[in-house]
């Protein structure tokens, strides 16, 4: 009777935490957005979760929670139950950017989260007015050093994925540009096409529609490599090797969700972003698709968070 009792109570909660596991997902699971809705970020999501649900049986709700900057969607997740119906739609912004900018965060990136992928890579294109003579990042640079304080770039706001850039630029390559912040990107093109900046980092799915019709000149993408959507872009990196500005998308848990959970996830994500239809509908929206494992993921979190705040402590961004 003894070594009956000692064999249910070691081999008991094995066996029902993997019939546990087997059983999930029991109901449908929420993918919260941390962005207002109708926007790309929602678009992205519905892409992906349509095919993760069709695997997994269980419907896959995308719930839109915006508001400061991604903060509060991304610090709903990291106080929500751990059981894997309660996901992050993460993005570069709230999870590591947004830490050097803010003192009094609701969450811990790391911490708070349990990695499951990136999602994809956001690409971004560096764009320049017509009439300013440089085709390349080359020429940009020398012109800019030829022209210290006298050429402007135009961004999405302070702290914005886009200032950054265009402060990364400046450390980086060694020159002196001024930031004019807007409230949106087609501010940007109206003034880029206007001839009243010089240049901007800007989304490609907001930008090389105009690019490709000769309104403004894209002479760079902003990610490691070359993009699926235009690979005929250099990226900045091949003339200042190691430059990244990669506005991710990824997809975590709360933290202390099962592993089992965590990787069942990460399997059918992956499934869903090698399927040709879906690969093709990121091509078109100007995105690449990733797939990492959690424990990449995770690594890749940490090394954007080292990043950006040495980036917003070295150019000195504030934010009211």
């Amino acid at each position: 009777m003894r070594i009956k009792i000692i064999f249910c109570a070691v081999f008991f909660p094995l066996f029902s935490s993997v019939a546990m596991g087997q059983a999930y997902p029991a109901k449908p699971i929420r993918l919260i957005s941390p962005w207002a809705p109708g926007g790309p970020a929602e678009a992205l999501a519905r892409t992906v979760t349509m095919k993760m649900s069709e695997a997994l049986g269980q419907p896959i709700i995308i719930e839109s929670k915006g508001g400061a900057n991604g903060t509060i969607g991304t610090a709903f997740v990291a106080k929500a139950a751990p059981d894997g119906y309660t996901l992050l739609l993460s993005h570069l912004g709230p999870t590591a950017i947004s830490p050097a900018l803010q003192k009094d965060m609701p969450y811990d990136s790391i911490k708070d989260f349990e990695p499951i992928s990136q999602v994809v890579s956001g690409p971004t294109l560096l764009v320049v007015r017509n009439d300013l003579p440089v085709k390349s990042v080359a020429e940009l640079l020398a012109h800019a050093k030829a022209n210290p304080g006298k050429l402007s770039y135009g961004s999405v706001g302070i702290g914005s994925t886009t200032h950054l850039a265009g402060e990364m630029l400046n450390m980086t390559a060694g020159i002196d540009t001024l930031h004019v912040p807007y409230k949106g990107s087609t501010p940007i093109l109206v003034d880029l096409m206007g001839g009243r900046i010089a240049f901007a980092f800007i989304g490609i799915s907001g930008s090389l529609q105009q690019a490709r019709a000769g309104q403004i000149r894209a002479i760079a993408i902003s990610t490691l490599q070359r993009s699926a959507s235009a690979p005929d872009i250099p990226a900045v990196a091949e003339t200042l090797p190691g430059f990244e500005l990669n506005s991710w998308y990824g997809m975590m848990a709360p933290a202390g969700t099962p592993k089992a959970i965590v990787t069942r996830l990460n399997q059918e994500l992956g499934k869903a972003l090698r399927l040709a239809d879906v690969i093709e509908w990121m091509k078109q929206n100007g995105l690449d698709p990733r797939g990492t494992t959690p424990e990449e993921h995770g690594a890749y979190i940490r090394s954007e968070i080292a990043k950006w705040a040495k980036i917003v402590r070295d150019a000195k961004v504030t934010v009211n």
